[in-house]
Formats: C-alpha cells, structure tokens, sequence
C-alpha cells in the first residue's frame, strides 16, 4: 500500500447516533490500517464534559484509536469547538497526540496548515466572542470543578443556543471569510489548509492559478462519514463512508 495520511473532523460522537460511532470504529479498524498517520481535526464528541467523564461512548473510541496506534499509525487531535475540554488524560488513554490550533506540518515534504476551522469564521462575532470566553484557563477551571450533571446541563444549553444563532443568521457568517483565510496564507507561508467546523466538503483552488494554493475542508459524519487521503505524491481525495442501514440519494451521497 502506497504511503499515505488520513483527515477526519466534525464526527460529533454521541451516544443517540450509534451508526457515526459503529462506522468510526470499523473505520479505525480496518481503512486506517496501514496509514502513516490519522488527523481528527476537531469535533470528535458531540460534546465533551473533561476527561473524568467515563460514559462507554468515550472509552469504546480511545480503545480503538489506541489499537491504530498501537499498530503503528501516528495518531493526532486537535481540539474543535464541541471538544476543547479534551485533554492529555484522555489524550494519552487514545495514544494520539494533542496540537495546536493552528499548526503547519510537513506533509510529504509540504508545509500544511492544519485547523479546526472555527477560528476562520470571523464574521461570526458572537461566537467568537463566545469561543475566547470558555477557552480561558479561569473558565474552564471553574467550569471542570462542577459536577458532571451539571457539566451535561450547561452542554445541552450551549447547544442548543448554538443551534438557535445559527438558525435565525446568514449562512455565510458561519462560513470562513475570504479575507481571514488569505491572511493565514500570507502570515504561515503555506500553500495548503486542511480543515473542518464548516460542514462544507470541499477542494478550492484558484480558478486562475489550480496550483497557486489548495484548502480543503473535511465533510461532517452527521449521515455518512467523510476522509481525507492524502498521498505521498501529493494527491488529495474527499471520500464519503456509507452508513450500515443508511441510503442515500441525490448528490448528497458522495463529494
């Protein structure tokens, strides 16, 4: 098998949608097998209340990553907005590597940026602001010390808020600005990003110029799974992975 990296983010894990977890499961299981490397950018748990929550949801998928890891395949996170509270314990329970949001890896010789994606949503001020709020150390200190169920209420709340702001603005504030994205170009030098947060499965490249530079963002595993493979020769491919008991139709099927 050819050398190659896999990216994944937005599964939003949870215990109501047992098919995304049965599909990421057989994924680790069996297509990451033999990979140089998994990147989960972001959004692995449709909430994560801190690394002392021990549901069997959490400890089904750290014992599957630590088998990809065990079998040789680096595994990385970064954290999304749904799972910033995801720490080392957890991390190391997973055998994955924690990073920074951003950060540049050399991918086949290639500097690529590599984000969750919600930082580049810039015109989305509220959440923003929101996002600066509960990634202070003070915040979630505090938030940590409550009591699971009282973790679980706050989540529940949080979502749905999140959902309600979405819902009554434009489309387009909580997609990336344009201006945000070429100023990471320009400030990290790069001519690749990869990420996720937005939904929104896709190759860009620069219609005057394909090579000029390329930003792929991962799909979402809401009613399939969506992969990255990029290979050593530098070849990029979106994948969609099929719900067991799931049919789809229309163009919504495959990216």
């Amino acid at each position: 098998m050819s050398a190659h990296t896999l990216f994944v983010s937005d599964l939003h894990l949870d215990a109501s949608r047992p098919q995304a977890t049965h599909a990421f499961i057989d994924f680790l299981a069996n297509d990451a097998i033999g990979a140089d490397a998994l990147y989960v950018l972001g959004d692995l748990f449709e909430a994560w209340l801190g690394d002392d929550d021990d549901s069997p949801l959490g400890a089904a998928v750290a014992r599957a990553l630590h088998a990809l890891s065990a079998r040789g395949t680096a595994v990385h996170f970064q954290r999304g907005n749904r799972d910033f509270l995801l720490g080392t314990d957890y991390a190391l329970r997973c055998g994955m590597r924690l990073l920074p949001d951003p950060c540049v890896i050399a991918l086949y010789g290639v500097p690529t940026l590599l984000s969750h994606g919600d930082l580049l949503c810039s015109d989305d001020i509220a959440y923003q602001q929101f996002r600066q709020r509960v990634r202070a150390p003070e915040w979630q200190t505090a938030f940590l010390a409550q009591p699971l169920a009282e973790r679980a209420a706050f989540a529940a709340q949080a979502r749905a808020a999140s959902h309600a702001h979405q819902q009554g603005i434009d489309e387009t504030i909580t997609d990336v600005n344009p201006g945000t994205v070429n100023a990471w170009f320009a400030r990290f030098g790069i001519r690749r990003m990869i990420h996720g947060h937005t939904h929104r499965p896709a190759i860009h490249v620069p219609a005057s110029d394909p090579g000029a530079w390329q930003r792929i963002v991962l799909g979402d595993w809401y009613r399939q799974g969506s992969v990255l493979r990029v290979a050593a020769d530098g070849e990029a491919s979106l994948r969609c992975l099929p719900f067991a008991g799931i049919t789809l139709t229309g163009s919504s099927a495959a990216v």
